[in-house]
């Protein structure tokens, strides 16, 4: 039996509209613009991968975008793991809340998770930020 992997979920309101939201995020080109802790850049590659540059390493990226209902889920590999992250757009009101759900990869301890997540909360503001404007 696989253990259950602890998990994170990351939400920020944002004063746009969500198709404005949806279009910006589902962009992978725009994420090194918010991921700013952890992400450098973000170049296409094949087969719908997306070749990445963290603060760790390269890695690669490749989205599963649905528009209608404002799916962006994503997964991540590098040589070390590799891991799903689903993330959502809703509207708000005149706006949009977005959420992240993130599980704990094996390749993490838990206070390296916990950091993680503080550097998401860092990132999700910044994507806040830069809608905003």
């Amino acid at each position: 039996m696989t253990k259950i992997a602890r998990s994170a979920i990351k939400s920020i309101d944002i004063q746009a509209a969500p198709e404005k939201v949806f279009a910006f995020i589902s962009n992978l080109l725009n994420w090194p613009e918010y991921a700013i802790v952890n992400l450098r850049s973000v170049s296409p590659g094949p087969n719908g991968w997306f070749k990445a540059v963290t603060k760790f390493g390269e890695g690669e990226l490749k989205l599963n975008a649905l528009p209608e209902f404002g799916i962006f889920d994503h997964t991540w590999r590098d040589p070390q793991a590799s891991w799903q992250v689903y993330g959502r757009v809703v509207p708000n009101g005149d706006g949009a809340t977005v959420s992240m759900t993130l599980f704990q990869p094996p390749v993490m301890d838990d206070q390296q998770f916990d950091h993680a997540m503080r550097e998401m909360d860092i990132e999700m503001n910044k994507l806040k930020e830069i809608l905003e404007r």
